[in-house]
């Protein structure tokens, strides 16, 4: 069996086997879509292949859609060429759920795949060709949320950055840069209307691709590199929108397990790659079933049916309040608990870490006992029913081989969101007490500990990448297991880096409490087991 269109042709071997193919035309869809655009999608990887590519799916497959989607990437230019174009822009999602079933589907929907590469001129002519078409409704995007950052840990705004804003729109070579250049053809194309739509797993995710366009749309047009009137043309919601959106579905990276499965079932070339950027792709994604995707119902250019495919639409408000509820309390901050604790203790899977009881009962508590009191019901979704998915069949689903290493990339860019907004609620609550918040100050003592760089039985491990690491490390780097130092003095500029944890928590009286906790993790090998043991009785 081989993943390509040729290899589909026969469909009973295929079936055979219990995959679900696509059931459209896709060479009718393929043609359709090189004519007429709808969709394109920037950031070809695992979440993207799993969820959005799908819902497309499923509604070409009704009936309730005729072009297909396009991809675009812009940082790892090799995943193109030597995955998508490889496997005729087919994927195979494999779906594995909590009672222990799987699912198998062959996703077709992808009809064409470019490198968002300036020096390659054939993709990027094609590209500007698409953002001129009237017919392209939304541009969305999963690029991390890193790829929306234009400066550095410092506040300093990165070379190519720069780079960019000095020489225009011709040939930009930052991620961000080569969009936005984009969308300038499509304003001097007519000005036409369209949705650029974030689909990334962060906080006001669509003010972020906004500020980010709006910066280099306003330093082009200042410096006479762009037309007048494109930086109105981005601030006029009835031509351009940059809807908010909340993201949820756990798509860890290919694993070796399934590759085992889908070769027993006679599938060929199924081993995975790696990039010379470090990108792990393969010819199949693993994820969950629960899936959640809402976003702000604004599309100046029409959009895809795509609440037949249970995505949900809705006002920027309730937006907002979902995106809090997951992302500051429901699911998270319990992930990034997990995550550095796991890696502080050795565990390779989150669903391992779900049989502990310790970690168990520490995420228990930081969702039921500390967060949801604070959180704002959205309606759409009910905040307890969705912490008690995530707790009950989520995060133990032993089918999910997530890893707390993954999850504790970049944790530097993630506790003022996923922690520093609850403390901000007690703050300012009159009925609650920040002094009454234990475990998230254990949370952050771990993450401490967890740059440190040797785990609970003193052997050294790789933290996993962070834009900070260079920056928070050296005040840890000399601190050994059992040391007796001044903690508060040694833990200071750390802990009063309000980006960082997004409060002062010095002056809540938080740093004191964090000093604590990471005095008693580093009192020896086995502190750290003990520490969590003793806070979460």
């Amino acid at each position: 069996m081989k993943l390509d269109a040729q290899g589909l042709l026969n469909r009973e071997q295929w079936e055979s086997k219990g995959y679900k193919l696509p059931l459209f035309d896709r060479e009718q869809i393929t043609k359709n879509t090189k004519k007429n655009p709808a969709w394109i999608h920037f950031g070809g990887g695992n979440l993207f292949r799993a969820f959005q590519a799908n819902a497309l799916q499923t509604l070409l497959n009704n009936g309730d859609a005729d072009t297909g989607l396009i991809v675009a990437e812009g940082y790892d230019y090799e995943i193109i060429d030597k995955m998508n174009h490889l496997h005729d822009d087919l994927s195979i999602l494999v779906t594995l759920k909590a009672d222990h079933t799987v699912e198998k589907t062959v996703v077709g929907s992808i009809v064409e795949s470019l490198a968002l590469d300036t020096e390659n001129n054939g993709d990027f002519t094609r590209l500007k060709e698409i953002f001129a078409k009237d017919s392209l409704q939304m541009a969305s995007f999963t690029i991390t949320e890193k790829g929306y950052s234009l400066v550095n840990g410092a506040g300093e705004v990165l070379p190519a950055i720069e780079e960019d804003y000095k020489k225009g729109v011709e040939a930009p070579k930052s991620y961000l840069g080569k969009v936005t250049a984009l969308l300038y053809h499509r304003f001097i194309s007519g000005q036409k209307p369209i949705a650029m739509v974030s689909m990334d797993n962060c906080s006001h995710n669509g003010k972020k691709l906004h500020d980010a366009i709006y910066s280099f749309a306003f330093r082009w047009e200042e410096a006479g590199l762009a037309e007048q009137g494109f930086v109105a043309y981005i601030e006029d919601e009835s031509k351009v929108s940059f809807p908010l959106s909340m993201i949820d579905k756990i798509t860890p990276r290919p694993d070796l397990s399934v590759k085992k499965m889908l070769e027993e079932d006679g599938l060929e070339e199924a081993d995975p790659i790696v990039t010379s950027k470090d990108s792990y792709v393969a010819p199949f994604v693993n994820a969950e079933e629960c899936e959640y995707l809402v976003i702000q119902d604004v599309f100046p250019n029409g959009r895809p049916c795509l609440e037949k495919a249970g995505i949900m639409f809705t006002d920027m408000e309730t937006v907002d309040k979902v995106e809090k509820m997951k992302v500051c309390t429901c699911l998270n901050p319990l992930h990034t608990a997990l995550a550095v604790f796991g890696c502080l203790l050795d565990y390779k899977l989150i669903s391992e870490e779900m049989k502990n009881k310790t970690l168990k009962k520490l995420v228990e508590d930081i969702g039921y006992a500390e967060g949801l009191p604070v959180v704002v019901n959205p309606e759409i979704l009910n905040p307890k029913a969705f912490l008690d998915a995530v707790i009950g069949v989520r995060l133990p689903n032993p089918f999910m081989p997530d890893a707390p290493q993954r999850i504790a990339t970049d944790t530097s860019q993630k506790l003022a969101i996923r922690f520093g907004e609850t403390i901000k609620a007690y703050d300012a609550s009159a009925e609650l007490n920040v002094a009454d918040l234990k475990l998230i100050p254990l949370v952050f003592a771990g993450w401490v500990r967890y740059l440190m760089a040797i785990d609970d039985n003193g052997n050294a491990f790789t933290p996993s990448p962070d834009p900070l690491l260079d920056t928070v490390r050296p005040y840890v780097a000399d601190i050994q297991l059992g040391s007796d130092i001044n903690v508060e003095e040694v833990l200071k500029p750390v802990l009063e880096n309000q980006k960082i944890f997004g409060v002062d928590l010095y002056a809540l009286g938080m740093a004191s409490t964090v000093c604590s906790y990471f005095k008693e993790m580093i009192a020896g090998t086995g502190a750290v087991r003990a520490t969590l043991e003793k806070y979460t009785k």
